[in-house]
């Protein structure tokens, strides 16, 4: 049922902005790997840019302080800088909406984000902290899952986090890379590129919540 479903949406996100907006240093302690995460998918996204179109990943780098960089070689230079920024609020949409739709593929999709973050920790290897962080945060991740009934619960918060940061952050987070696009498509200055990726960001987030809601709730409360 849409109630059900919506109940559950506000109860993730009444948990995301208690813990970030009213939970102090707790909040931000129990945040901090779940940032971090945000900036795993931003650099995935470079990644995956770099792979789609030809190219290679060197190494993929996450650093405790937050930021991030990924070193590829060949492919498309424009698609690579936007990958990080859209990529991430592409794969933060994807994993909310499986959440939200198809509990059956919600134990599946945690595994594959986790086989994500272990082939990065060592294929790509970028430091001795990307490899412990992304381990130990795949390794607890799937733990839960395993033990737990609340895959649809951790995709949900997880997307719905890498969501609402990309966009609440859309001046500083994308910032070196938005540069490097203007100086590369110099039809438009870098604060005019800046609000049309935000634009962009904002629309998949409609157009993802359109889709969950226009069909009355999840794959399992359809059936039952």
């Amino acid at each position: 049922m849409k109630n059900s479903l919506l109940f559950r949406l506000l109860g993730v996100l009444g948990v995301y902005i208690g813990l970030r907006y009213y939970g102090g240093e707790i909040g931000a302690k129990i945040l901090y790997p779940v940032n971090l995460l945000v900036t795993f998918l931003h650099e995935l996204g470079h990644a995956l840019g770099a792979v789609l179109t030809g190219g290679r990943v060197d190494r993929l780098v996450v650093n405790a302080d937050g930021s991030g960089v990924t070193y590829t070689a060949g492919g498309s230079r424009g698609i690579i800088l936007m990958g990080g920024y859209i990529g991430s609020a592409l794969l933060g949409n994807f994993l909310f909406y499986i959440g939200a739709k198809w509990q059956k593929f919600a134990g599946t999709t945690i595994s594959l984000l986790c086989a994500a973050m272990v082939f990065s920790a060592f294929w790509w290897q970028g430091s001795m902290f990307s490899t412990l962080f992304l381990v130990a945060f795949a390794v607890g991740t799937y733990l839960i899952s395993r033990f737990t009934n609340l895959d649809r619960e951790i995709l949900m918060f997880l997307g719905l986090a890498s969501i609402l940061y990309i966009i609440q952050d859309f001046r500083v987070g994308p910032s070196s890379d938005l540069e490097k696009y203007a100086e590369l498509m110099v039809i438009f200055p870098k604060t005019v590129w800046m609000y049309i990726w935000l634009g962009i960001a904002l629309l998949l987030c409609f157009f993802n919540l359109s889709l969950i809601f226009k069909s009355g709730g999840s794959e399992e409360e359809r059936v039952t």
